[in-house]
């Protein structure tokens, strides 16, 4: 892979990670289950793996973000999350931001500058 190939993927990576925690905050305004939120963002153009989407379920819930709770469902057990009421007003703020920056970003690149 040419340097400028791996230089790509390490930036993708990290604007790709930096963008997940939103797009699962915004997933769980619904109650979803793990593999149920997968598919979700999978649908969105957002594939994550198991490796990753756990840990972060993890984090946000320590954050206080989400809530989860273990039920049966079609006879196995499973953890539902959902967005808390923290989660709620953390969201609106991070899509303020995200919305902010984006729109600086598309000022700053575009092409009739």
């Amino acid at each position: 892979m040419p340097v400028e190939d791996d230089l790509f993927e390490k930036l993708r990576v990290e604007l790709r990670r930096g963008s997940l925690g939103l797009a699962v905050m915004g997933a769980l305004r619904e109650e979803q289950y793990g593999y149920s939120l997968r598919q979700k963002l999978e649908q969105a153009g957002l594939p994550i793996d198991e490796g990753a989407l756990y840990p972060l379920l993890r984090r946000l819930e320590s954050q206080g973000l989400l809530t989860s709770e273990w039920r049966e469902d079609a006879r196995r057990n499973k953890r539902f999350y959902r967005l808390s009421p923290d989660g709620e007003r953390v969201l609106a703020e991070l899509l303020g931001e995200w919305n902010a920056i984006s729109e600086s970003i598309l000022r700053l690149t575009e092409r009739d500058q």
